[in-house]
């Protein structure tokens, strides 16, 4: 599983660190060309998003070797967020070989990411 995406600088300093992959607009489409990956869509001024950084970590933890999950931050990143069309964050998107397939906008409590998770993807249940 080649993930040529450097992990995200945090200033918490979690295990799930690790497994959450630094997305930009250079390794976007390499890192999420196949198969599933969850990518958080964020900004650091945005405070609904911090609200769901440590769901995403979970999310990380929990899925760990059968789902990748990533973080773009948008200011730092606005190809890939305006190549999605990505107008308000946060943003959690489900992608499946390079293509959103699912997403869910604002911050939620940690089943609605689990729930679309397993939706889209059936053996995860």
């Amino acid at each position: 599983m080649g993930m040529s995406a450097s992990r995200v600088p945090s200033e918490q300093t979690n295990a799930s660190d690790e497994l959450i992959l630094h997305l930009t607009d250079q390794n976007f489409d390499e890192n999420t060309k196949e198969g599933f990956v969850l990518v958080d869509f964020w900004a650091t001024w945005c405070t609904p998003c911090r609200a769901i950084a440590p769901i995403v970590e979970k999310l990380a933890e929990k899925y760990n070797g059968k789902l990748k999950v990533g973080k773009l931050d948008t200011d730092e990143n606005p190809l890939t967020s305006n190549r999605f069309g990505i107008m308000s964050i946060p943003l959690v998107v489900l992608f499946k070989d390079g293509q959103p397939v699912d997403s869910i906008l604002g911050a939620r409590p940690e089943q609605f990411y689990d729930q679309m998770i397993k939706k889209n993807i059936p053996e995860l249940e």
